[in-house]
């Protein structure tokens, strides 16, 4: 049998963490890592913000906190976010993702995530980021943190992805993802008619002329993976 890296100290509470992440080597590295915390015990494991909500909807344990992707397949990382907070108001959620640019961290923030790490953390970061918001303060990752700073000053931040509100942000990102505007009406609990509104809006928003140029832009300014 293999040891614990580390041993809790009298007192310390195990802090339950529920795991939300498209890419199953991704999960399973987290867990793999985490499983060597004597304090962290992962309760469970999502692909995508539905079943993460299902989760916390079936399951008799509370995760205490979740490891929140943020471009997935569904709902993604800002809707879910949003909906488990409604859903469990305690649950504290930390994003991990390869997004350190904005407009995500600080919306993600602004909708009630309570830590921003990025993917290339450190296990010790990530462990601490977890205790850190498990006692009640924030956790953003340095470069995040540099970053949300940078774009507070005056012409400090270009995106054009800036003026997107949150629910044309998300929009975007599952058209980016070829899901379809039924698809996305399900999904969102929106009519086929709002949703192409939304569609349209970013067009404008944008200056582009369809999803494949909505796409390229996204892809330039990093806002999704090639």
């Amino acid at each position: 049998m293999e040891l614990r890296r580390d041993i809790p100290t009298e007192g310390e509470l195990m802090i339950n963490v529920l795991l939300v992440e498209d890419h199953e080597l991704v999960r399973l590295g987290i867990k793999r890592l985490l499983s060597d915390v004597a304090t962290i015990n992962v309760i469970g494991e999502a692909s995508c913000g539905e079943d993460a909500i299902s989760f916390v909807r079936s399951h008799e344990v509370t995760p205490d906190i979740v490891l929140m992707d943020v471009n997935m397949p569904g709902i993604g990382g800002l809707e879910a976010t949003r909906r488990l907070l409604q859903l469990q108001p305690q649950i504290k959620i930390i994003i991990v993702t390869v997004y350190a640019e904005e407009p995500f961290p600080s919306r993600l923030l602004q909708v009630g995530a309570k830590g921003y790490l990025t993917k290339g953390c450190c296990v010790e970061e990530m462990t601490n980021a977890i205790k850190t918001v498990h006692s009640g303060e924030r956790y953003i990752a340095p470069e995040v943190a540099q970053r949300l700073a940078l774009t507070l000053l005056p012409g400090g931040s270009s995106a054009p992805f800036e003026s997107l509100s949150d629910r044309e942000l998300q929009v975007m990102l599952m058209l980016t993802k070829g899901q379809r505007t039924q698809d996305i009406s399900k999904k969102l609990c929106l009519s086929p008619k709002t949703v192409s509104t939304y569609r349209h809006r970013l067009y404008q928003k944008l200056d582009v002329q369809g999803d494949v140029e909505l796409t390229h832009l996204a892809l330039r300014y990093g806002i999704i993976e090639s």
